[in-house]
């Protein structure tokens, strides 16, 4: 794969992933800035060369720009990633509609749904950005991993083959794989679904559950991804690899995850704004527990886990009852779609 380096990228959002991967691409020889909103933090990466707020001990790369001006960061760019908050998406993406060079690359790494709309993040940047290719990356990347050179796999999802073999030139390194996949909606969509059952595993780990209730936790919280998803024509087989199943292992199971996080605070007895607030950072798993069953109860979709989580975020339900319905729920299809033999 022939890289080449007068490539220009802009990240925007200057998060422990957005941060990870701008220090990634920069590593790898391309002209990168991170523009960061606040100037807080944009005095206090200058100064020390590490974003202490969310990768600590993290030394960034000396050819990394970091920036508060949105509209030099992303003039004459070749590429803008969005490593921002799905909330804050539409409002950015207005402003440097402007500036973005037409037919630039934009990446979407959110991991999330704009409320009013039900659309995804790469959606909204369509909209917004119409004279741009528009992909997402997404996969088990915990930035503070990535940023302790673990070997670690990313998808990135567009059906422009271009699109995706610039973005591997990009981010592929020694401890990095990125693999393509053209279902980029069903790579989005478990990203952003995979959130809610991550609250629900930190609410069984908190309770010192045993292995056997962690793994039906975890397997029939994939029956429930790729039930929703293939509703909106993602493609099942997507969430048999690193933006499914993969994704979902890491986030029901790691620390480092902050709706896992939250979840395990609920289950400690924590309230939900407590829970958040012991986090201290967005975990798109709340507003995406929401959204996500407004809709299953609009398309009459069978979604026990995440019902069961809604009721204890949203109307206040006792967590043990939460966990009484979830094991009465209907004992239906263990694997949610098969292939079907040629044989009969």
């Amino acid at each position: 794969m022939v890289k080449n380096k007068n490539k220009r990228v802009a990240v925007l959002g200057g998060g422990s992933f957005g941060t990870a991967i701008a220090n990634m691409i920069a590593v790898n020889g391309y002209q990168t800035t991170l523009w960061l909103r606040s100037e807080d933090a944009f005095a206090q990466i200058t100064e020390t060369g590490e974003n202490s707020a969310y990768l600590p001990g993290y030394q960034l790369h000396a050819s990394l720009s970091i920036s508060n001006d949105l509209r030099s960061s992303v003039e004459g760019c070749d590429t803008v990633f969005f490593a921002i908050p799905s909330g804050s998406f539409r409002d950015v993406a207005k402003q440097v509609n402007p500036w973005v060079s037409s037919g630039a690359f934009v990446v979407s790494t959110a991991k999330g749904i704009e409320a009013e709309t039900f659309l995804l993040p790469s959606q909204v940047l369509e909209e917004e950005l119409p004279d741009c290719t528009v992909g997402v990356i997404s996969g088990p990347n915990l930035a503070k991993e990535i940023a302790q050179f673990e070997i670690t796999a990313t998808v990135v999802a567009s059906e422009d083959d271009v699109f995706c073999e610039h973005i591997q030139s990009l981010l592929v390194s020694d401890y990095f794989r990125v693999y393509p996949n053209h279902d980029r909606f069903g790579v989005e969509l478990a990203g952003a679904l995979k959130n809610i059952y991550a609250i629900v595993a930190g609410i069984a780990d908190s309770m010192g559950v045993g292995q056997n209730t962690k793994s039906v936790v975890l397997t029939r919280s994939l029956a429930e991804m790729s039930r929703f998803a293939v509703e909106f024509g993602a493609n099942p087989l997507t969430f048999l690899g690193l933006s499914g199943i993969g994704d979902l292992y890491v986030t029901c199971s790691s620390p480092l995850s902050r709706n896992f996080r939250v979840g395990f605070a609920l289950g400690s007895g924590r309230t939900l704004d407590e829970a958040v607030k012991d986090v201290g950072q967005i975990a798109e798993g709340v507003n995406t527990t929401r959204l996500v069953i407004q809709k299953a109860e609009e398309l009459g979709l069978y979604m026990p886990l995440a019902s069961a989580l809604y009721a204890t975020l949203f109307k206040q339900r006792p967590i043990k009852e939460s966990l009484r319905e979830m094991m009465l729920a209907d004992q239906k299809q263990d694997v949610e779609f098969m292939v079907k033999s040629n044989g009969g």
